[in-house]
C-alpha cells in the first residue's frame, strides 16, 4: 500500500489540495458518528421491541447512554495514541471500529431468535461505538483545525460538526422515510435495520481516504522538533488542568440541548404525544437543516468576531427559553408546535457546532491536543449528553411533569455560561 505524503515534502501550490483531501477523510467518520448515534435514538421504539421482552424505552436510553460511558476511555487511549503516533494514524483506527458497530448493530437477531443475547451483543457494539467515537471527534477538530491557516481556523474546524451535523440529518431523514413509507409491521420488523447496515458501505472509503491523506503540519513539526509527548493524558491534566475543566464547562450545553431535544422530544412526541412518526421525525430534519446551513456561516463569522461570543450566545439562549420552548412543544401537542421548538432550539444549536471544534483546539499546544480537547469534549458528553434522554424520562417519572426536562437543559446552560466567562479568548493563539 502506498504511503502518505508529507505535509513538508509538497509544494505551496498543492497545500490547498491536500487540505481539501483532509476535510473530505474527516468528514467520512465524522459522518458515521452521529449517524449511528442519531438514527439508534430515532429508532429506539423498534429497538427497545427486538431486544428486549418488555420494550422498555428506559432500558433502551440506557444502552443508548451506555456508549457514552466509553467515550472518555476512547478519548483518554485513543488521544494518547493520536498525540504520540500522529492524528492520521489515531483516525484510521477510529473509523475501522465505527464501522463494524454500526453495521453489526444492524445484523443482530431478536430478543425472541436468541434471548438474553440480543441485548448483550447490542451493548458490546454500542460500547465499541462509544469508545471509538471518544478518540474520533477529538481527532478530527485536531486534524483540521491544525491544516487550517491563521485566520480561518473557524472556518475550517466547523467543516468538523459540519459532516456530523450531515450526519444527524441523513439519520433522522432515513428514520423519517422509512417510517413514512413502510407499514408499522414491515418498520419494526426490519425496516429500522436498514440505515445500521448501509454503515458498512461508507466504512471502507473512509478507511481508504485516511490511508493516503498527509499527517498535519503542526504534528509534523512536533517530531521534527522532538516535542511529541510520551505520555500526553498526564502531561495535559497536570500542565492544563484549568484549561481542561474550562473546555469541559463551555462542551455541556451543546450536548444537553442536542440530545434532549432531537432525541428524548423527538420519542416523546412520537409515544405519549401520538404525533405520526414521520411528522415527528420531519421536525428532527429541520433541525439538521438548519445546522447544516449555519454551521459554516458561524464558523466563519468566529474567525473575526472570536469564539466566547457564540459559545456564550448559546449558552444563555438555551438558560433562558428552554423552559418556554418545552412549554411550546409538549402543551401545544401539535406538529407545528414541535417544529417551532426545535428550529427555535436549532438556531441556538448553530452558534455551539460552529465554534466547538476550533475552541478547544486553540485552548491547548500540539503535543497534549488531541488528549486534552478529546477528554474534557468526552466527559461532557458522558456526563449531560448520552444519558440526557435517560435523564429526561427519569425527571418525568418522578416529578410527573412533563416540562421538567426544561430544567436540564437550563442547568447545561448555565454551566456552560459560566465556564465560558471563567476564560480569555484564545482567537488564532500560536499552535506550538
Amino acid at each position: 500500500m502506498a504511503e502518505a505524503v508529507v505535509v513538508s515534502d509538497i509544494d505551496a501550490a498543492d497545500i490547498a489540495s491536500v487540505r481539501r483531501r483532509a476535510i473530505l477523510s474527516c468528514a467520512i467518520g465524522n459522518f458515521f458518528e452521529l449517524f449511528d448515534f442519531t438514527i439508534y435514538g430515532f429508532f429506539a421504539v423498534a429497538i427497545g421491541r427486538a431486544f428486549y421482552p418488555s420494550g422498555s424505552m428506559l432500558s433502551t436510553f440506557a444502552t443508548f447512554g451506555a456508549a457514552f460511558l466509553m467515550r472518555p476511555v476512547g478519548a483518554i487511549v485513543i488521544g494518547a495514541y493520536g498525540d504520540r503516533v500522529g492524528r492520521r494514524a489515531a483516525l484510521v483506527v477510529t473509523i475501522g471500529m465505527m464501522a463494524a458497530a454500526t453495521g453489526f448493530t444492524g445484523l443482530i437477531p431478536t430478543y425472541q431468535s436468541i434471548g438474553v443475547w440480543a441485548p448483550i451483543l447490542l451493548m458490546l457494539c454500542r460500547l465499541l461505538q462509544g469508545f471509538s467515537t471518544g478518540g474520533e471527534w477529538g481527532g478530527a477538530a485536531a486534524f483540521l483545525v491544525e491544516y487550517a491557516p491563521v485566520g480561518r481556523r473557524g472556518l475550517i474546524g466547523s467543516m468538523q460538526q459540519l459532516s456530523t451535523q450531515l450526519g444527524s440529518l441523513s439519520g433522522s431523514l432515513s428514520a423519517a422515510l422509512l417510517a413514512s413509507n413502510l407499514s408499522p409491521e414491515s418498520f419494526y420488523a426490519w425496516g429500522w435495520r436498514v440505515p445500521f447496515v448501509m454503515g458498512f458501505i461508507l466504512g471502507p472509503i473512509g478507511y481508504y481516504l485516511r490511508r493516503k491523506v498527509a499527517e498535519t503540519p503542526a504534528f509534523e513539526r512536533a517530531v521534527e522538533h522532538r516535542t511529541v509527548e510520551r505520555s500526553p493524558f498526564f502531561a495535559a491534566i497536570r500542565e492544563y488542568r484549568v484549561r481542561m475543566a474550562q473546555a469541559f464547562g463551555l462542551s455541556v450545553v451543546g450536548h444537553v440541548a442536542n440530545f434532549t431535544f432531537v432525541i428524548y422530544l423527538v420519542n416523546y412526541a412520537i409515544n405519549t404525544m401520538k404525533l405520526p412518526p414521520g411528522s415527528a421525525l420531519s421536525c428532527a430534519v429541520v433541525w439538521g437543516l438548519i445546522l447544516v446551513t449555519l454551521t459554516p456561516l458561524v464558523g466563519h463569522l468566529s474567525d473575526r468576531t472570536g469564539r466566547r461570543p457564540m459559545i456564550l450566545a448559546s449558552a444563555l439562549l438555551n438558560l433562558v427559553f428552554g423552559y418556554p420552548l418545552f412549554l411550546l412543544a409538549i402543551r401545544g401537542g401539535t406538529f407545528p408546535a414541535l417544529l417551532a421548538a426545535l428550529a427555535t432550539a436549532a438556531l441556538f444549536q448553530a452558534l455551539y457546532t460552529g465554534v466547538i471544534p476550533s475552541i478547544l483546539a486553540e485552548m491547548f499546544p500540539t503535543r497534549v491536543r488531541f488528549t486534552g480537547l478529546s477528554v474534557s469534549y468526552g466527559f461532557a458528553v458522558v456526563l449531560f449528553g448520552g444519558f440526557a434522554p435517560l435523564i429526561a424520562t427519569w425527571l418525568v417519572s418522578v416529578t410527573g411533569n412533563p416540562l421538567a426536562p426544561a430544567f436540564y437543559v437550563m442547568t447545561g446552560g448555565a454551566i456552560s455560561a459560566l465556564s465560558i466567562l471563567s476564560m480569555r479568548e484564545h482567537l488564532n493563539a500560536p499552535l506550538d
